[in-house]
């Protein structure tokens, strides 16, 4: 999509200084990847306009390879806003990606990835991607790249009663899983991380992140029990929260494919997840729109 945020951490009703960006959950893990040297792709849909063609370049421009990313002459790019200090708005409904569906990604060769990443935001946008979601479970399941999920629920798309038992189904059916402690409290009643962890059993590792506390991984080890592992996030003085888990996400992914321990894969995660909660972009503030 499109960002539109302010140059400074102020809301939109005082804010002169606005600045074009492009952002989304799965493009911004994609580019993180590729600022960390690891060769991603982004999948989605933008819309025969001058912002899908922004968005686009950007993306590429940012490491990301876009040959998947299909433009639907029918319908705009999508559009959000952030509001520092009061989170996001959405325009997105009758995008391009929101009429995304399984035939869209008939192409894209999943099998061979090494990982697929997907967001809980796609199944919120409409009944056909979330029908595609399933399509990229199934598939992703049934071969050997391992399926990397982020909760990501997005109030301001879906409630949390009409979210929650989708995203457990496609958490439970996941290799990996990130999801906020905040988010599971609201999606699933759970208080600590280990209670999330008796909700979502299934996956091999699981990283609960709890803002500027930390985050803890647990992963299933072969006589079946858990190893735990927390690693407080680094201090920071944040500008704006919005995207700093899709950073986090990435930098814990890339350390987990070049055979970095919990420790270190979780540290990676703060690493590049700080960058992020200083700005008000979904990129990292030193590279220039």
């Amino acid at each position: 999509m499109i960002l539109i945020a302010p140059a400074r951490a102020e809301s939109l009703a005082t804010a002169s200084d606005l600045r074009l960006h492009v952002g989304g959950a799965e493009s911004n893990v994609a580019t993180h990847a590729a600022a960390l040297g690891l060769e991603s792709a982004w999948v989605g849909a933008v819309g025969d306009d001058v912002l899908g063609e922004r968005v686009r370049r950007e993306v590429a421009r940012h490491g990301a390879g876009v040959h998947w990313v299909t433009v639907d002459p029918g319908a705009p790019t999508g559009v959000y806003f952030k509001d520092p200090g009061h989170g996001v708005l959405y325009y997105r409904r009758g995008s391009a990606a929101s009429r995304m569906r399984p035939d869209s990604i008939a192409s894209v060769p999943l099998e061979r990835a090494g990982v697929v990443h997907v967001s809980g935001i796609t199944p919120a946008l409409s009944p056909s991607c979330a029908a595609l979601m399933d399509s990229v479970v199934d598939r992703v399941s049934a071969g050997e790249a391992l399926l990397s999920f982020d909760v990501n629920h997005r109030p301001a798309l879906w409630s949390g009663d009409d979210a929650a038992p989708t995203l457990l189904g496609l958490a439970r059916r996941a290799d990996l899983v990130f999801v906020g402690l905040d988010e599971a409290e609201c999606l699933w009643g759970c208080g600590t991380p280990a209670e999330v962890r008796e909700a979502i059993p299934a996956p091999r590792r699981l990283v609960v992140k709890d803002g500027a506390v930390g985050a803890t991984e647990f992963e299933r080890q072969g006589d079946g029990s858990d190893a735990a592992e927390f690693v407080p996030a680094i201090p920071t003085e944040v500008v704006e929260p919005v995207g700093a888990g899709d950073a986090f996400a990435a930098g814990y992914l890339v350390a987990l494919l070049n055979g970095a321990d919990a420790a270190a894969r979780l540290a990676a995660g703060h690493e590049r997840a700080r960058l992020v909660l200083l700005s008000t972009s979904d990129f990292i503030p030193d590279e220039p729109e």
